[in-house]
Order: structure tokens, then C-alpha cells, then sequence
């Protein structure tokens, strides 16, 4: 009976002793990116400046029909994230500012409020509502998957700061796959319920068609 687990253990110590050990997989973006992320740069391409990412700092523009902004740091702008399993995003939000019902497919987030005040929520699959009201350096997770949103509940601008469990979490808006599409009207109102007219207002908004 012992002989499987010394053969597991061999094998285990044979696997390892031969395994690729690489550091990092900074992006290149000369090449197309797939299901598991950019190609890795060549060694001797990579610099100091592929680790580094300063867009955090530089306020968003709010002046949009949802008042807020996000300007993410994914393996899409901060190259030195590829391959590394996380990656981080600004959220400005002015007042009355709402980042609307999205999910990220790819991962799961956690945000940090330093300025102002947030109302955050999420939805779980069984359509459980998980809401709080969250002050400066309060934290709240949002499991991979799930519908969240974010709304400025003050009146004051706030500002957090969001990591991801991905080097490209994914993301797709509820208001845009209903109201940015070429789907007919009278589908989606069949679907969801919602009144025609309504429809044809936000697809105009947010730039649906038919």
C-alpha cells in the first residue's frame, strides 16, 4: 500500500525539479491577446517602466451622462500586471455620480473609499441584495460574477480605488447589453418587461438601434 504514495511523491519531486520558473509576463502588446492573457515580452525588452503605472493619480472626467469616471490599470495599460492575477482602477464619482449594475466575468473586485461617501451593493445568484453605505477607508468585496454598482450618497465628490482578482477582470454594463444593441425593441420589452417606449428613450441615450 505504500508504493503509491512514494510513487506520487517521486513524481511530484521529478515534475517540480523540471518545471519553467518565470518572474513575470509583462505584456506585448505587438501581439493579440487570448483567453489567458498577452504574450510575454522578450526578457530583454522588459524595463522598469513596464512595472510602473501612474494614471491613478490624475482625476477622471465626471462630465458624462452617469457623472463618474473609471480609469482602469489592467494588463490592457499597465503592462507589469500580465499574468499576475491582479491588476486595480480609479473610481471618481461626482456628486449624484453612479457607476450602474455591471459584472466583471473575469474576477472579483475590492473597493476602498478614500474620499466621500459610496452606497455600493451587489446581487447574489439567488437575488439575495447585499447594500451598504460605506465612509472613507471603508472597504466592501464583490464576488467574481455578480451584478454590483457603486453610487456617490453624498454631496460631496468621492473617490475609492478598486483591486481585481485578474490582470483583465472583464466587464460588461447591464444598461448597455439591455439599451447598446441592434436586438429589436419589441424582443427586449418582451424579455424584461419593460415598456416600449422606455426602451426606444434609453437605446436613443446610451445609442441602441431597431
Amino acid at each position: 500500500m505504500m508504493i503509491v504514495p512514494i510513487f506520487f511523491t517521486c513524481f511530484l519531486l521529478l515534475s517540480s525539479s523540471h518545471a519553467s520558473v518565470q518572474d513575470f509576463c509583462v505584456a506585448d502588446f505587438t501581439a493579440p491577446e487570448g483567453p489567458a492573457g498577452y504574450s510575454c515580452k522578450k526578457p530583454a525588452t522588459v524595463t522598469v517602466d513596464d512595472f510602473v503605472f501612474s494614471g491613478l493619480g490624475i482625476a477622471g472626467n465626471t462630465t458624462n451622462i452617469i457623472k463618474a469616471a473609471v480609469t482602469p490599470a489592467f494588463a490592457a495599460q499597465f503592462p507589469g500586471v500580465n499574468g499576475l492575477g491582479i491588476s486595480l482602477a480609479r473610481l471618481d464619482l461626482a456628486v449624484d455620480g453612479v457607476i450602474p449594475f455591471h459584472t466583471h466575468p473575469g474576477a472579483s473586485e475590492v473597493l476602498v473609499v478614500v474620499e466621500g461617501t459610496i452606497c455600493a451593493g451587489f446581487v447574489a445568484s439567488d437575488n439575495t441584495a447585499y447594500l451598504q453605505t460605506l465612509e472613507q477607508g471603508d472597504s466592501m468585496v464583490f464576488p467574481q460574477g455578480l451584478l454590483h454598482f457603486q453610487v456617490n450618497g453624498g454631496d460631496t465628490p468621492a473617490l475609492a480605488f478598486v483591486s481585481f482578482s485578474s490582470a483583465s477582470p472583464g466587464l460588461q454594463i447591464l444598461d448597455f447589453a439591455l439599451f447598446k444593441n441592434n436586438l429589436p425593441t419589441a424582443l427586449i420589452a418582451q424579455t424584461t418587461f419593460l415598456d416600449v417606449a422606455q426602451i426606444k428613450k434609453l437605446k436613443g441615450v446610451l445609442g441602441g438601434t431597431n
